[in-house]
Protein backbone atom coordinates (compact mmCIF):
# COMPACT_ATOMS: atom_id res chain seq x y z
CA UNK A 1 0.00 0.00 0.00
CA UNK A 2 1.43 3.37 -1.03
CA UNK A 3 2.23 5.98 1.60
CA UNK A 4 -0.01 9.03 1.72
CA UNK A 5 1.51 12.52 1.63
CA UNK A 6 -0.24 15.83 2.17
CA UNK A 7 1.81 18.80 1.02
CA UNK A 8 1.00 22.42 1.85
CA UNK A 9 1.97 25.49 -0.19
CA UNK A 10 0.89 29.10 0.42
CA UNK A 11 0.45 30.15 -3.20
CA UNK A 12 -1.78 29.36 -6.17
CA UNK A 13 0.68 26.78 -7.53
CA UNK A 14 0.85 28.25 -11.00
CA UNK A 15 4.58 29.03 -11.24
CA UNK A 16 6.14 27.24 -8.27
CA UNK A 17 8.67 25.13 -10.12
CA UNK A 18 10.26 23.64 -7.01
CA UNK A 19 6.99 22.36 -5.57
CA UNK A 20 6.01 20.97 -8.99
CA UNK A 21 9.28 19.04 -9.20
CA UNK A 22 8.89 17.63 -5.71
CA UNK A 23 5.26 16.63 -6.30
CA UNK A 24 6.15 14.95 -9.59
CA UNK A 25 9.04 13.05 -7.99
CA UNK A 26 6.83 11.75 -5.18
CA UNK A 27 4.04 10.74 -7.55
CA UNK A 28 6.49 8.90 -9.81
CA UNK A 29 7.92 7.13 -6.76
CA UNK A 30 4.48 5.76 -5.88
CA UNK A 31 3.37 8.10 -3.09
CA UNK A 32 -0.31 9.04 -2.97
CA UNK A 33 -0.02 12.82 -2.91
CA UNK A 34 -2.48 15.57 -2.12
CA UNK A 35 -1.27 19.16 -2.59
CA UNK A 36 -3.19 21.85 -0.69
CA UNK A 37 -2.71 25.24 -2.36
CA UNK A 38 -4.50 28.57 -2.42
CA UNK A 39 -7.40 29.12 -4.79
CA UNK A 40 -9.94 31.77 -5.57
CA UNK A 41 -13.44 31.95 -4.07
CA UNK A 42 -14.31 28.25 -3.87
CA UNK A 43 -12.46 25.06 -3.04
CA UNK A 44 -11.74 23.05 -6.16
CA UNK A 45 -10.04 19.73 -6.89
CA UNK A 46 -7.71 19.24 -9.84
CA UNK A 47 -6.66 15.77 -10.92
CA UNK A 48 -3.35 15.56 -12.78
CA UNK A 49 -1.94 12.82 -15.03
CA UNK A 50 1.23 12.64 -12.86
CA UNK A 51 -0.80 11.52 -10.82
CA UNK A 52 -1.30 13.74 -7.81
CA UNK A 53 -4.26 15.75 -6.62
CA UNK A 54 -4.32 19.51 -6.18
CA UNK A 55 -6.96 20.90 -3.87
CA UNK A 56 -7.14 24.68 -4.23
CA UNK A 57 -8.67 26.29 -1.16
CA UNK A 58 -10.53 29.57 -1.51
CA UNK A 59 -12.30 32.02 0.75
CA UNK A 60 -13.91 35.40 0.22
CA UNK A 61 -16.00 37.57 2.52
CA UNK A 62 -19.61 37.93 1.31
CA UNK A 63 -19.89 40.77 -1.15
CA UNK A 64 -21.57 43.81 0.36
CA UNK A 65 -25.09 44.24 -1.09
CA UNK A 66 -25.56 45.91 -4.48
CA UNK A 67 -26.82 49.48 -4.90
CA UNK A 68 -30.56 48.83 -4.63
CA UNK A 69 -29.98 46.61 -1.60
CA UNK A 70 -28.04 49.48 -0.02
CA UNK A 71 -30.97 51.84 -0.57
CA UNK A 72 -33.32 49.47 1.26
CA UNK A 73 -30.81 49.03 4.06
CA UNK A 74 -30.48 52.80 4.40
CA UNK A 75 -34.26 53.15 4.77
CA UNK A 76 -34.30 50.37 7.36
CA UNK A 77 -31.45 52.03 9.21
CA UNK A 78 -33.22 55.38 9.24
CA UNK A 79 -36.29 53.69 10.69
CA UNK A 80 -34.21 51.80 13.24
CA UNK A 81 -32.47 54.97 14.47
CA UNK A 82 -35.58 56.00 16.35
CA UNK A 83 -35.89 52.62 18.10
CA UNK A 84 -32.53 50.85 18.40
CA UNK A 85 -29.64 53.24 17.74
CA UNK A 86 -27.23 50.76 19.35
CA UNK A 87 -28.06 48.22 16.62
CA UNK A 88 -27.26 50.84 13.97
CA UNK A 89 -23.91 51.59 15.59
CA UNK A 90 -23.07 47.88 15.70
CA UNK A 91 -24.07 47.43 12.07
CA UNK A 92 -22.00 50.35 10.82
CA UNK A 93 -19.06 49.38 13.03
CA UNK A 94 -19.09 45.80 11.74
CA UNK A 95 -19.22 47.00 8.13
CA UNK A 96 -16.30 49.40 8.60
CA UNK A 97 -14.16 46.78 10.35
CA UNK A 98 -14.82 43.99 7.85
CA UNK A 99 -14.77 45.95 4.60
CA UNK A 100 -12.67 49.07 5.21
CA UNK A 101 -9.72 47.77 7.23
CA UNK A 102 -7.07 45.05 6.96
CA UNK A 103 -9.13 42.83 9.24
CA UNK A 104 -10.65 41.22 6.14
CA UNK A 105 -7.20 39.93 5.15
CA UNK A 106 -6.64 38.49 8.62
CA UNK A 107 -10.03 36.76 8.48
CA UNK A 108 -9.22 35.34 5.05
CA UNK A 109 -5.85 34.04 6.24
CA UNK A 110 -7.35 32.39 9.31
CA UNK A 111 -10.08 30.82 7.17
CA UNK A 112 -7.55 29.42 4.69
CA UNK A 113 -5.32 28.04 7.46
CA UNK A 114 -8.38 26.38 8.98
CA UNK A 115 -9.34 24.89 5.63
CA UNK A 116 -5.82 23.55 5.10
CA UNK A 117 -5.91 21.87 8.51
CA UNK A 118 -9.38 20.43 7.80
CA UNK A 119 -8.39 18.90 4.46
CA UNK A 120 -5.04 17.80 5.85
CA UNK A 121 -6.78 15.84 8.59
CA UNK A 122 -9.47 14.51 6.28
CA UNK A 123 -6.88 12.78 4.10
CA UNK A 124 -5.08 11.24 7.14
CA UNK A 125 -1.64 11.26 5.52
CA UNK A 126 1.46 9.39 6.69
CA UNK A 127 3.66 12.42 6.02
CA UNK A 128 2.80 16.14 6.16
CA UNK A 129 5.11 18.33 4.08
CA UNK A 130 5.18 22.08 4.72
CA UNK A 131 6.62 24.33 2.03
CA UNK A 132 7.97 27.38 3.86
CA UNK A 133 7.14 28.82 7.26
CA UNK A 134 3.65 30.02 6.35
CA UNK A 135 2.41 26.41 6.12
CA UNK A 136 4.47 24.84 8.91
CA UNK A 137 1.79 25.51 11.53
CA UNK A 138 -0.79 23.62 9.45
CA UNK A 139 1.55 20.63 9.05
CA UNK A 140 2.42 20.54 12.75
CA UNK A 141 -1.24 20.74 13.81
CA UNK A 142 -2.17 17.86 11.49
CA UNK A 143 0.94 15.73 11.91
CA UNK A 144 1.86 16.20 15.57
CA UNK A 145 -0.79 17.92 17.68
CA UNK A 146 -3.79 15.94 16.40
CA UNK A 147 -2.24 12.93 14.69
CA UNK A 148 1.09 11.23 15.32
CA UNK A 149 2.66 11.38 11.87
CA UNK A 150 5.88 12.52 10.24
CA UNK A 151 6.36 16.22 9.43
CA UNK A 152 8.80 17.68 6.89
CA UNK A 153 9.70 21.37 6.91
CA UNK A 154 10.88 22.35 3.41
CA UNK A 155 12.15 25.90 3.87
CA UNK A 156 12.74 27.74 0.60
CA UNK A 157 13.89 30.89 2.41
CA UNK A 158 15.92 31.99 5.43
CA UNK A 159 13.10 33.25 7.63
CA UNK A 160 15.27 34.88 10.30
CA UNK A 161 16.86 37.24 7.74
CA UNK A 162 14.50 37.88 4.85
CA UNK A 163 13.28 41.04 3.13
CA UNK A 164 9.71 41.87 4.11
CA UNK A 165 9.82 39.55 7.13
CA UNK A 166 11.16 42.01 9.69
CA UNK A 167 8.74 41.16 12.48
CA UNK A 168 10.24 39.19 15.39
CA UNK A 169 7.26 36.84 15.25
CA UNK A 170 8.77 34.90 12.31
CA UNK A 171 11.96 33.63 14.00
CA UNK A 172 10.01 33.00 17.22
CA UNK A 173 7.36 30.99 15.35
CA UNK A 174 9.97 29.05 13.38
CA UNK A 175 12.01 28.17 16.48
CA UNK A 176 8.88 27.00 18.31
CA UNK A 177 7.46 24.92 15.45
CA UNK A 178 10.83 23.38 14.54
CA UNK A 179 10.60 21.34 17.75
CA UNK A 180 7.87 19.24 16.17
CA UNK A 181 9.43 18.37 12.80
CA UNK A 182 11.03 15.07 11.79
CA UNK A 183 13.08 16.40 8.88
CA UNK A 184 14.19 19.81 7.62
CA UNK A 185 15.18 20.69 4.05
CA UNK A 186 17.05 23.81 2.96
CA UNK A 187 17.93 24.96 -0.52
CA UNK A 188 21.74 25.10 -0.49
CA UNK A 189 24.90 24.50 1.53
CA UNK A 190 25.41 28.14 2.52
CA UNK A 191 21.96 28.30 4.08
CA UNK A 192 22.38 24.89 5.70
CA UNK A 193 25.56 26.06 7.48
CA UNK A 194 23.69 29.17 8.64
CA UNK A 195 20.84 27.04 10.04
CA UNK A 196 23.37 24.85 11.86
CA UNK A 197 24.77 27.91 13.64
CA UNK A 198 21.27 28.95 14.78
CA UNK A 199 19.53 25.63 15.53
CA UNK A 200 22.54 23.33 16.13
CA UNK A 201 21.68 20.76 13.45
CA UNK A 202 22.57 20.46 9.78
CA UNK A 203 19.46 20.21 7.59
CA UNK A 204 19.08 18.18 4.43
CA UNK A 205 20.13 20.09 1.32
CA UNK A 206 18.10 19.84 -1.89
CA UNK A 207 19.12 22.37 -4.52
CA UNK A 208 16.50 24.08 -6.65
CA UNK A 209 17.66 22.69 -9.98
CA UNK A 210 15.28 22.50 -12.98
CA UNK A 211 14.34 19.42 -14.96
CA UNK A 212 17.04 18.35 -17.41
CA UNK A 213 16.12 19.59 -20.87
CA UNK A 214 18.46 18.84 -23.75
CA UNK A 215 16.12 20.11 -26.44
CA UNK A 216 14.04 23.26 -26.10
CA UNK A 217 12.01 24.53 -29.04
CA UNK A 218 12.06 28.34 -28.73
CA UNK A 219 9.12 30.56 -29.50
CA UNK A 220 9.85 33.49 -31.82
CA UNK A 221 10.21 36.17 -29.17
CA UNK A 222 11.61 38.66 -31.70
CA UNK A 223 8.41 38.41 -33.71
CA UNK A 224 6.24 38.63 -30.59
CA UNK A 225 8.00 41.85 -29.52
CA UNK A 226 8.33 43.19 -33.07
CA UNK A 227 12.13 43.23 -32.87
CA UNK A 228 14.63 42.68 -35.71
CA UNK A 229 15.94 39.12 -35.79
CA UNK A 230 19.50 40.33 -35.16
CA UNK A 231 18.51 42.28 -32.03
CA UNK A 232 20.14 40.95 -28.84
CA UNK A 233 17.63 40.01 -26.15
CA UNK A 234 18.92 40.76 -22.65
CA UNK A 235 16.55 38.83 -20.42
CA UNK A 236 15.33 39.01 -16.86
CA UNK A 237 12.76 36.39 -15.91
CA UNK A 238 11.06 36.01 -12.55
CA UNK A 239 9.24 38.09 -9.97
CA UNK A 240 9.36 41.86 -10.41
CA UNK A 241 10.14 42.64 -6.80
CA UNK A 242 12.23 45.05 -4.78
CA UNK A 243 15.75 43.92 -3.93
CA UNK A 244 16.38 42.10 -7.19
CA UNK A 245 18.47 44.83 -8.81
CA UNK A 246 15.83 45.67 -11.41
CA UNK A 247 15.94 49.42 -10.75
CA UNK A 248 19.73 49.33 -11.22
CA UNK A 249 19.27 47.35 -14.42
CA UNK A 250 17.04 50.10 -15.80
CA UNK A 251 19.69 52.68 -14.86
CA UNK A 252 22.26 50.57 -16.69
CA UNK A 253 20.33 50.44 -19.98
CA UNK A 254 21.62 53.78 -21.41
CA UNK A 255 25.18 52.53 -20.84
CA UNK A 256 24.62 49.18 -22.58
CA UNK A 257 25.88 49.40 -26.15
CA UNK A 258 23.06 47.52 -27.82
CA UNK A 259 20.23 45.07 -27.24
CA UNK A 260 16.74 45.13 -25.75
CA UNK A 261 16.14 44.38 -22.09
CA UNK A 262 13.11 42.10 -21.70
CA UNK A 263 11.34 41.47 -18.40
CA UNK A 264 9.23 38.30 -18.18
CA UNK A 265 7.11 38.10 -15.03
CA UNK A 266 4.96 40.15 -12.72
CA UNK A 267 5.00 41.40 -9.15
CA UNK A 268 4.54 44.43 -6.92
CA UNK A 269 7.30 46.37 -8.66
CA UNK A 270 5.88 46.02 -12.16
CA UNK A 271 3.98 49.37 -12.13
CA UNK A 272 7.10 51.13 -10.82
CA UNK A 273 9.35 49.58 -13.47
CA UNK A 274 6.92 50.36 -16.28
CA UNK A 275 6.59 53.97 -15.07
CA UNK A 276 10.37 54.36 -14.73
CA UNK A 277 10.86 52.97 -18.23
CA UNK A 278 8.54 55.63 -19.63
CA UNK A 279 10.00 58.37 -17.43
CA UNK A 280 13.53 57.63 -18.61
CA UNK A 281 12.42 57.38 -22.26
CA UNK A 282 13.57 53.76 -22.49
CA UNK A 283 10.44 52.20 -23.96
CA UNK A 284 12.27 51.53 -27.24
CA UNK A 285 14.90 49.47 -25.37
CA UNK A 286 12.89 47.86 -22.54
CA UNK A 287 9.96 45.48 -23.03
CA UNK A 288 7.63 43.71 -20.59
CA UNK A 289 5.98 40.31 -21.00
CA UNK A 290 3.44 39.00 -18.44
CA UNK A 291 4.22 35.92 -16.39
CA UNK A 292 4.08 32.72 -18.43
CA UNK A 293 3.41 29.16 -17.15
CA UNK A 294 6.54 27.53 -15.78
CA UNK A 295 6.33 24.71 -18.35
CA UNK A 296 6.50 27.23 -21.22
CA UNK A 297 9.20 29.49 -19.74
CA UNK A 298 12.25 27.67 -21.26
CA UNK A 299 10.90 28.39 -24.75
CA UNK A 300 11.13 32.10 -23.94
CA UNK A 301 14.47 31.88 -22.14
CA UNK A 302 16.07 30.19 -25.15
CA UNK A 303 15.85 33.47 -27.12
CA UNK A 304 18.18 35.39 -24.80
CA UNK A 305 21.73 36.49 -25.55
CA UNK A 306 22.34 36.80 -21.81
CA UNK A 307 20.24 36.41 -18.66
CA UNK A 308 20.30 38.61 -15.56
CA UNK A 309 20.49 37.49 -11.92
CA UNK A 310 21.07 40.71 -9.94
CA UNK A 311 19.94 40.15 -6.37
CA UNK A 312 20.84 42.91 -3.93
CA UNK A 313 22.36 42.19 -0.52
CA UNK A 314 19.27 43.28 1.41
CA UNK A 315 19.25 40.22 3.70
CA UNK A 316 21.07 36.96 4.27
CA UNK A 317 18.22 35.29 2.40
CA UNK A 318 19.25 37.14 -0.79
CA UNK A 319 22.97 36.90 -0.12
CA UNK A 320 22.81 33.11 0.31
CA UNK A 321 20.49 32.34 -2.61
CA UNK A 322 21.28 29.71 -5.20
CA UNK A 323 18.52 31.05 -7.37
CA UNK A 324 16.53 28.75 -9.63
CA UNK A 325 16.72 31.56 -12.19
CA UNK A 326 20.46 30.94 -12.59
CA UNK A 327 19.93 27.28 -13.37
CA UNK A 328 17.01 27.98 -15.71
CA UNK A 329 19.34 30.16 -17.77
CA UNK A 330 21.95 27.38 -17.78
CA UNK A 331 19.37 24.81 -18.87
CA UNK A 332 18.39 27.04 -21.82
CA UNK A 333 22.05 27.57 -22.81
CA UNK A 334 22.07 31.25 -21.83
CA UNK A 335 25.18 32.84 -20.22
CA UNK A 336 24.51 35.13 -17.27
CA UNK A 337 25.40 38.53 -15.87
CA UNK A 338 25.09 37.83 -12.16
CA UNK A 339 25.71 39.17 -8.66
CA UNK A 340 28.85 38.21 -6.80
CA UNK A 341 27.22 36.17 -3.98
CA UNK A 342 28.63 32.84 -2.67
CA UNK A 343 26.33 30.21 -4.22
CA UNK A 344 25.97 32.09 -7.50
CA UNK A 345 29.68 32.93 -7.72
CA UNK A 346 30.56 29.27 -7.13
CA UNK A 347 28.65 28.16 -10.23
CA UNK A 348 29.46 31.11 -12.52
CA UNK A 349 33.20 30.94 -11.78
CA UNK A 350 33.70 27.18 -11.62
CA UNK A 351 31.71 26.39 -14.76
CA UNK A 352 32.59 29.61 -16.64
CA UNK A 353 29.04 30.37 -17.70
CA UNK A 354 28.87 34.12 -17.13
CA UNK A 355 30.20 37.40 -15.77
CA UNK A 356 30.04 38.57 -12.14
CA UNK A 357 29.13 42.21 -11.43
CA UNK A 358 28.21 44.52 -8.56
CA UNK A 359 24.45 44.24 -8.62
CA UNK A 360 23.92 47.61 -6.89
CA UNK A 361 26.06 49.47 -9.47
CA UNK A 362 24.47 50.26 -12.87
CA UNK A 363 27.87 50.93 -14.47
CA UNK A 364 29.18 47.55 -13.32
CA UNK A 365 26.08 45.85 -14.74
CA UNK A 366 26.51 47.66 -18.06
CA UNK A 367 30.21 46.78 -18.18
CA UNK A 368 29.39 43.09 -17.70
CA UNK A 369 26.86 43.14 -20.52
CA UNK A 370 29.17 45.11 -22.81
CA UNK A 371 31.96 42.61 -22.23
CA UNK A 372 29.80 39.85 -23.71
CA UNK A 373 28.61 42.13 -26.51
CA UNK A 374 32.16 43.14 -27.45
CA UNK A 375 33.46 39.58 -27.18
CA UNK A 376 30.96 37.31 -28.94
CA UNK A 377 33.56 34.53 -28.94
CA UNK A 378 33.64 34.66 -25.11
CA UNK A 379 29.87 34.57 -24.98
CA UNK A 380 29.89 31.57 -27.33
CA UNK A 381 32.39 29.75 -25.11
CA UNK A 382 30.16 30.36 -22.10
CA UNK A 383 27.16 29.19 -24.11
CA UNK A 384 28.97 25.92 -24.87
CA UNK A 385 29.94 25.55 -21.20
CA UNK A 386 26.28 25.57 -20.18
CA UNK A 387 25.82 22.22 -21.94
CA UNK A 388 28.25 20.56 -19.54
CA UNK A 389 26.91 22.52 -16.55
CA UNK A 390 23.32 21.43 -17.06
CA UNK A 391 24.37 17.79 -16.80
CA UNK A 392 25.27 18.52 -13.16
CA UNK A 393 22.70 21.14 -12.14
CA UNK A 394 19.47 19.31 -12.89
CA UNK A 395 16.60 17.76 -10.97
CA UNK A 396 17.30 14.25 -12.28
CA UNK A 397 20.32 14.13 -10.00
CA UNK A 398 18.89 16.18 -7.14
CA UNK A 399 15.62 14.29 -6.76
CA UNK A 400 17.57 11.19 -5.66
CA UNK A 401 18.57 13.07 -2.50
CA UNK A 402 15.00 14.32 -2.08
CA UNK A 403 13.44 10.85 -2.28
CA UNK A 404 16.01 9.44 0.16
CA UNK A 405 14.67 11.86 2.79
CA UNK A 406 11.23 10.30 2.37
CA UNK A 407 12.67 6.80 2.33
CA UNK A 408 14.41 7.35 5.67
CA UNK A 409 11.20 8.68 7.24
CA UNK A 410 9.03 5.80 6.03
CA UNK A 411 11.56 3.22 7.24
CA UNK A 412 11.50 4.52 10.82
Amino acid sequence: MSKKVTMFVWNHFTNDARVLRECTALAEAGYALQLLALGQEKTTVEERPDPFTIRRLGFQLPTFPHRWHKMILCLLLLAAIFYTPLLVICFIGTYLVLYKTKVKYVIRKIALITKMIYWGLKEDADIYHANDLNTLFQAVVCGKWIRKRKVIFDSHEVNVSRSGYNSKIYPIAEKFLMRYIDSCIHENDTRARFIKRIYKFFPNVVYNYPFLQTHIEPINLHKQLDLPEEELILLYQGGLQEGRGLDKLLEAVPHIKKGTVVFIGDGKWQPFLVAETACQNLSHRVKFIPKVPVEQLPAYTKNAYIGFQLLNNTSFNHYSAASNKLFEYIMAGVPVVACNFPEIKKVVTKDEIGVLVKSDDPLSIAAGVNQLIDQPELREKMHQNTFQAREKYNWTNEKIKFLKIYQRLTEV
